[in-house]
């Protein structure tokens, strides 16, 4: 899940998406967060930092999943930041 609302909260888009998600039969659990920076013009994105209230996501799994869907980034990761 992400918003591109700086002002959403990682619970508040939890709870939105997870109460989508059970009405449709599915489960859901967050495994941690982070944030994301898309420079869209360079074509990188880079995941980084965690969850206060999740705390840190694996990003290295994110990732791969972000260079499944676009194979013509560059997609990094780092543990760095808030």
């Amino acid at each position: 899940m992400w918003t591109s609302t700086p002002t959403a909260s990682s619970t508040d888009i939890y709870d939105k998406v997870a109460g989508e998600m059970q009405q449709k039969g599915y489960g859901c659990e967050c495994l941690g967060g982070g944030r994301i920076s898309h420079q869209s013009q360079d074509k990188k994105i880079h995941v980084y930092g965690y969850s206060m209230g999740f705390g840190r996501a694996q990003h290295s799994i994110s990732t791969e999943k972000i260079k499944a869907r676009y194979p013509d980034y560059e997609v990094t990761w780092a543990d760095d930041g808030y």
